[in-house]
């Protein structure tokens, strides 16, 4: 009688680091593949077959997980399609020690083995992992090597003055890994200049830019995502104002050479802009940091465009202080025609604290709270849990400025700002932690212990 063989669905996965040759028509992938497919073959005895899925990965570096192939691999793994993995040589699968200890203990949790056809070694003994670790530590060691020399040859490059490639600054364009001035980018750049001379505030520059017609470069990732196009906002023109490549030099770390590259603004214009930065820099004196709490920042976002909300205020003549949450697009003139531009702060923290207490004393709130917190501590019931939540929101004038952002940290996700709404989402499994801290300390009041109720703020 014939015994009958399991089948083996085995995965190829190949890699190479650059694009480089990617383009012949039998390149480096090609060669591993074969390679794999032929032994493959050879354990055709054994029941093994080769999947039709393709796990490809041309151009992407063996130091990170971030490959697409690595993770259609890993889907179908978890989706229980492979039975094993081939690879050429196991620096293809990965050159970090810790990121494939992290692949292989997930093939032993789907009990996936992992072959590499031109190194062999038995996982399953002692030898074969130490055989595996000490593959790995060369592997890694390769990568840091070859790391070097890359940073080496930018440093030795930048030094002569040659463009070494990232994203294009606006205003030039790459032809044959040169930097050429694109015109109409250009006159944007010459635009925001000219603007800061005139208004000697990068914030008030980026504000009047999109009306100016002025915004980032619209581009198309690799993966064929498009970017760009956007407002620029303060960060990316004071980088644009203190980019040495528009006067026609490269930087390379603290250094400046002179690059090859034609410059697009005047070395007399950019020593003025600069002289006005040095009078006004951009970075904050201590004096200047925000004094009035605002335990909201973080959490409260805009429902027009998302963005984040800052805290702001003023001070009128009198000197009383008024406090309001801005959306930071609207703040940056991104988005200039925003339906919430600015929102009391007393008022949006009020409604919210309202809000939790009808939230808080709803009874599918509390069975939600007590479950989480009774896994860490069983003596805790739901009328604790019902009394530690109806506690909560009365002591909050009580507490301080930094107790209150931790308290608002742990119990919001979000709140969402719309023009005639407000969608506050509730962070559940952070209350047990509030619960359990505040039901110990009303057992220690109860046994005679005096001082008020607090919320530790880390």
């Amino acid at each position: 009688m014939t015994a009958l063989i399991r089948k083996t669905r085995c995965a190829i996965y190949v890699r190479k680091s650059s694009e480089e040759g990617l383009e012949m028509e039998f390149n480096s992938l090609d060669a591993q593949r074969d390679a794999c497919e032929s032994y493959i073959a050879s354990q055709r005895q054994e029941g093994w077959i080769r999947l039709d899925g393709s796990y490809d990965d041309g151009g992407f570096s063996g130091g990170t997980m971030e490959r697409p192939g690595l993770k259609r691999l890993m889907a179908d793994i978890e989706r229980g399609l492979v039975d094993t993995v081939v690879v050429y040589k196991v620096d293809r699968l990965s050159r970090s020690l810790s990121d494939f200890a992290k692949l292989i203990e997930m093939f032993d949790r789907h009990n996936v083995t992992f072959v590499s056809v031109t190194q062999q070694f038995n996982t399953t003994t002692s030898m074969g992992r130490l055989t595996l670790n000490i593959l790995l530590s060369f592997a890694q060691f390769e990568r840091e090597v070859i790391g070097e020399r890359i940073r080496d040859k930018f440093a030795a490059s930048k030094r002569k003055g040659i463009w070494m490639g990232g994203v294009t600054p606006l205003g030039y364009e790459v032809r044959d890994r040169q930097l050429i001035i694109h015109e109409a980018d250009a006159q944007a750049v010459r635009l925001i200049f000219e603007s800061f001379l005139r208004l000697k505030s990068v914030a008030r520059v980026a504000h009047e830019l999109p009306a100016l017609g002025v915004s980032s470069r619209a581009r198309v990732s690799r993966t064929g995502r498009p970017f760009g196009g956007t407002a620029l906002d303060r960060g990316a023109v004071y980088k644009i104002l203190n980019n040495p490549i528009y006067i026609g030099k490269i930087r390379h770390k603290d250094q400046i050479y002179d690059g090859r590259h034609a410059p697009i603004i005047a070395q007399e214009v950019w020593d003025r802009v600069h002289d006005l930065l040095r009078v006004s820099p951009r970075r904050k004196s201590p004096s200047s940091k925000r004094k009035s709490r605002a335990p909201l920042t973080g959490v409260l976002k805009c429902g027009g465009c998302m963005s984040a909300m800052t805290p702001v205020h003023t001070r009128k003549s009198c000197g009383k202080l008024y406090r309001y949450y801005s959306p930071s697009s609207y703040l940056r003139g991104g988005c200039p025609t925003c339906p919430i531009k600015r929102i009391a702060a007393r008022e949006i923290e009020a409604l919210v604290v309202s809000q939790l207490q009808t939230i808080f004393a709803s009874p599918e709130m509390i069975m939600r709270v007590w479950k989480d917190a009774a896994r860490q501590d069983r003596s805790i019931n739901d009328h604790a849990v019902r009394d530690a939540l109806s506690d909560l929101l009365p002591i909050w004038n009580e507490l301080f400025p930094k107790e209150q952002e931790r308290l608002i940290a742990l119990m919001l996700e979000t709140v969402v700002i719309h023009p005639d709404a407000v969608d506050i989402r509730v962070r559940a499994e952070g209350l047990e932690s509030i619960v359990r801290e505040l039901d110990r300390q009303k057992k220690r009041r109860e046994d005679g212990h005096d001082g008020p109720m607090r919320i530790a703020a880390e």
